[in-house]
Parts: structure tokens; sequence; C-alpha cells
């Protein structure tokens, strides 16, 4: 289900085969991206979501690019950082 998210979060991503995007705002208090997905939590400036289900030991994929792989199961929508990835 979409939520409706008229002034979501804004966000960045650079190339097609991301499976993350970086916030680019302060507004931890909404729920969901700027194009209505649903977003887990209060997220900070500058980190990652998951764009889509992120299986234990696939590849984390920002700017095209390889910057680590998944600790554990990641849900789409949820905060990317240390705690799920390395």
């Amino acid at each position: 289900m979409q939520l409706e998210c008229p002034k979501g979060r804004r966000f960045l991503m650079l190339d097609a085969a991301d499976n993350v995007v970086t916030l680019l705002d302060e507004k931890s208090e909404i729920q969901c991206l700027d194009n209505g997905m649903v977003i887990n939590g209060n997220i900070p400036f500058g980190h990652k979501i998951s764009l889509l289900p992120i299986a234990r030991g696939d590849a984390i994929i920002k700017y095209g690019v390889r910057i680590g792989v998944a600790t554990s199961f990641i849900e789409k929508g949820e905060h990317v950082h240390v705690h799920n990835c390395e």
C-alpha cells in the first residue's frame, strides 16, 4: 500500500542499478520519499534507504558502485547503515 505523501523526503539516486538512495533533507519525521515510497523510521540526513528488499549477503549498490554487503535481511524502505551492512 502506498501512502499519500505529497511532500515526501528528497533523495539522490544516480544509477538505475542502485538498490539504496541517499536522503537529502533533515525532515526525519516524514515517513516517505518524495516518490511516495514508505520509509521505516526517523532516518537522518545523508543516510541510506533501501529501494527494495536486500537479502543477507547481497551487494549494497549506491551511485552504480558496490559499497558493501548486507549482513542481515533489509526490508524495502529500511535504514541501511553499519547495523545491517559492512
